[in-house]
């Protein structure tokens, strides 16, 4: 059966991911088949919209297939990861300035290279099971795929939080943060979906839509930003660990939990990337990360407790938050000269 089902159907090009026991994470191959497809269907009449969706309940796509990255790592060949990631920020680039509507359905899981390939998208639709997040840092990553860019863009410190926590949103905070933009009840997926593929016109969606319901996120957003505000990651765990309330200590407990370079550079991400112009710059500043994660990083380790082993019990390069320095941080982020990443030409 193949990972991915690719067609036309009306006016529609329709994309559905087919690894539902896998809870549908992408795979490199998977990766390049979509980018290939978008390419082709660009200056094709006969597609007036994209639509991707995925096979089964639980999850649109839980994130991207990384066995063989840790495979490789931990043979000492970091090249396969580095263009791997590579190719995968093109397509995220190309998803995000496609110059056709691209309708993306997530239902269920929704975290990682599940959110590269459709939180960038012109139309983002949620529903009643949809869980989105970013757990990169408790693997040894930093958000990425874009991601990044999102959480920048997110209300008040929201970002800092959930790039740092993994917190799951629902439908309503995936809107409210930036990760999302149309509630749907799910139930009318399958009629708003045949309505797309036939009259190629995304504004049916409103047919569909309803008022979400009410976001957590918004009314937390003060507590958040009273905590997450600190100038680094040193200074929101210790407004963290003055309070014992039950926020305080669930968000604290899920902060250690975490690589600490991942999280503290990924604190300096955040707000680097406020200023930003566009995803491009996010892609770029992600990819001097995850370039070093396998050789300089914690990525390796945060497969191994996670996924290999999964004994949840990694042993991160520093023992706690205060032992990141600043150097640290400034060397999974120093520009990569001529390794650097380019979104303009096919790395495979």
């Amino acid at each position: 059966m193949a990972d991915i089902i690719i067609r036309k159907e009306g006016r529609a090009g329709r994309i559905t991911l087919n690894r539902p026991k896998a809870l549908n994470a992408l795979t490199y191959k998977m990766c390049l088949e979509i980018e290939k497809t978008l390419d082709s269907w660009r200056n094709d009449d006969e597609v007036a919209l994209v639509i991707i969706d995925a096979e089964g309940d639980k999850a649109f796509c839980a994130g991207g297939d990384i066995q063989e990255m840790y495979d490789t790592g931990i043979a000492g060949d970091f090249s396969y990861g580095r263009r791997f990631w590579a190719d995968e920020y093109r397509l995220n680039a190309k998803i995000s300035e496609y110059p056709k509507p691209y309708i993306a359905l997530m239902q269920g899981f929704t975290m990682g290279g599940g959110v590269g390939v459709s939180c960038h998208g012109s139309h983002r639709i949620v529903g009643e099971s949809s869980k989105i997040a970013m757990p990169e840092c408790g693997i040894g990553l930093v958000p990425d795929v874009g991601g990044s860019w999102i959480l920048a863009n997110a209300p008040g410190h929201l970002g800092e939080y959930l790039g740092t926590t993994a917190t799951r949103m629902a439908g309503a905070d995936a809107i409210y943060v930036g990760f999302a933009d149309t509630y749907v009840p799910e139930g009318l997926w399958g009629k708003m979906t045949v309505d797309l593929t036939k009259t190629g016109d995304p504004s049916v969606i409103k047919k569909y839509s309803e008022g979400p319901p009410k976001a957590g996120l918004r009314t937390a957003r003060s507590q958040i930003d009273s905590y997450f505000g600190g100038s680094d990651l040193n200074k929101i765990e210790m407004r963290l660990a003055e309070q014992e309330t039950e926020f305080s200590v669930r968000a604290l407990g899920a902060l250690r939990n975490n690589s600490p370079l991942s999280a503290a550079v990924t604190i300096e991400m955040v707000r680097q990337l406020r200023t930003a112009k566009n995803v491009r710059n996010a892609l770029h500043l992600e990819y001097r990360f995850t370039y070093r994660s396998m050789e300089h990083g914690d990525f390796i380790e945060g497969i191994r407790a996670a996924i290999i082993d999964k004994d949840r019990n990694p042993t991160w390069k520093h023992a706690s938050i205060q032992d990141v320095s600043d150097a640290d941080i400034h060397q999974m982020l120093a520009p990569l000269a001529e390794n650097g990443l380019n979104l303009e030409e096919q790395l495979t």
